[in-house]
């Protein structure tokens, strides 16, 4: 809510936002997060699961847009369908609703979708946005993003394969996706696919192009949806698919040729923070479940109760500190993206990528070791939210892509801050002559013993 907003952000936030924000920390708390188990009951069991849409995200879809908790995470001044909310102030709202399975897509915020349609708003021309950005953010249809594929080593972008050839007014798709995130929802209407379309150019990073395949078409096969530690996410799904002469019109593809990379960049930098900050409200709420267990007084190990054992007490101080760090980290980032673009902060992004999820779990992890046995159960949420947040290691790019181009780029200072120092060291020489005096070595006036 408004009155937890960091003190050293809180000018940048409009009235508008705090007031927004606090309908979204009531929505959550209030009937997003008590519906999370009642989507789980009506998503059911067995095959059914993939088959319809629960309808109490209908419910909670009518709730929200009737306090006009719809599409905030548009930022302002670049899309002109934006409901006014900078990265910093859709942040902030962001790790609301993190603490709910519910709250993203109840507010027609969740992933893939809204990078999807971040897409569309910047990239897509009129016509591509006449017939998926619209019923898109109406919530009309959901869509999925296809740019991982299981035969490549696909953390690295420029080794995807999937074709893209122009044949007449067409273009023919042939290869394989997986981790097609959202493809198991009936309600999926869209691929974003990114594929090669030119893979003799000589710049590796003009090879792709993003392309729109609607998700009835011709030639594609779901084969499989994958689990994430034994968790299907149905309906929504990871998919395996594949693609064999799969046609579609030459105006679905989006921006141009050889513009898959700047697109693809574009959608993920708001995306990374979109997860970050949710990841930050999976952590306060995992901060919460052990507060309530260690304060349990059916619990007593060894005759105390948990909160009277030092070790516990730790836990929880790390972890309020981790929390508190690791969301100044993401808000820092979405600042710069707001003042700069996402182009201009590739290192603050990557920095809240890589250590926002390691925090969660770690917090999310001392929440379920509090718990004993029903904190690897279905009797708490942690376990689940600890399987989703692991996988953030790897969406967006695995963290070793991240801190590698890190350290490339603090390492090009090597050369600076070399001179710098051996400067710094000829100046003491100096001084040390000026002042007539020798640096003191620690044993130097020792005699050695004969």
């Amino acid at each position: 809510m408004s009155s937890k907003i960091p003190d050293i952000v809180k000018h940048r936030v409009s009235e508008k936002a705090k007031k927004t924000l606090d309908v979204v920390a009531k929505f959550v708390e209030e009937e997003c997060i008590p519906a999370d188990p009642v989507l789980e009951a009506q998503i059911g069991e067995g095959s059914a699961r993939w088959d319809h849409h629960p309808p109490i995200i209908e419910d909670l879809k009518d709730k929200a847009k009737k306090l006009g908790l719809w599409n905030m995470f548009l930022p302002k001044g670049h899309y002109k369908e934006s409901p006014g909310y900078t990265n910093l102030e859709y942040g902030l709202m962001a790790e609301w609703l993190g603490k709910s399975r519910t709250a993203s897509e109840a507010t027609n915020c969740a992933a893939p979708d809204t990078g999807n349609m971040e897409v569309l708003a910047k990239y897509g021309n009129e016509e591509q946005k006449a017939e998926w950005l619209k019923p898109l953010m109406d919530g009309k249809i959901r869509s999925a993003f296809l740019m991982t594929e299981p035969d490549v080593a696909s953390s690295d972008a420029t080794n995807i394969q999937l074709s893209i050839k122009k044949e007449g007014n067409e273009y023919v798709l042939n290869g394989s996706k997986w981790w097609s995130s959202g493809a198991g929802d009936p309600r999926c209407a869209i691929y974003v696919v990114m594929g090669k379309s030119d893979a003799s150019n000589p710049d590796p990073y003009k090879q792709q192009s993003v392309i729109l395949v609607p998700a009835n078409t011709k030639g594609i096969t779901i084969h499989r949806m994958l689990n994430v530690y034994g968790y299907d996410d149905a309906p929504h799904g990871h998919g395996h698919i594949s693609f064999s002469d799969v046609r579609v019109p030459a105006r679905n593809l989006v921006l141009g040729e050889g513009r898959g990379f700047e697109i693809i960049q574009g959608r993920l930098g708001p995306g990374r923070i979109h997860h970050a900050m949710r990841s930050i409200g999976a952590a306060e709420r995992a901060l919460e479940w052990m507060l309530m267990r260690i304060n349990d007084p059916k619990k007593t190990p060894f005759g105390k109760q948990l909160r009277e054992h030092g070790v516990i007490l730790e836990w929880v101080a790390k972890s309020r500190i981790e929390i508190d760090s690791a969301r100044l980290i993401v808000l820092n980032a979405a600042i710069k993206m707001d003042d700069l673009g996402p182009k201009a902060t590739l290192r603050e992004i990557a920095q809240a990528k890589v250590l926002v999820p390691q925090t969660a779990l770690t917090v999310i992890d001392r929440a379920v070791q509090a718990f004993g046995g029903a904190g690897v159960s279905q009797d708490t949420p942690l376990a689940n939210m600890w399987a989703q947040i692991r996988t953030l290691r790897l969406a967006d790019g695995p963290d070793e892509v991240h801190l590698q181009q890190m350290g490339r780029n603090e390492n090009k200072r090597g050369k600076e801050v070399t001179q710098k120092i051996q400067w710094q060291k000829e100046r003491t020489e100096k001084l040390l002559k000026q002042h007539n005096v020798k640096l003191f070595q620690p044993g130097s006036n020792i005699k050695p013993k004969i």
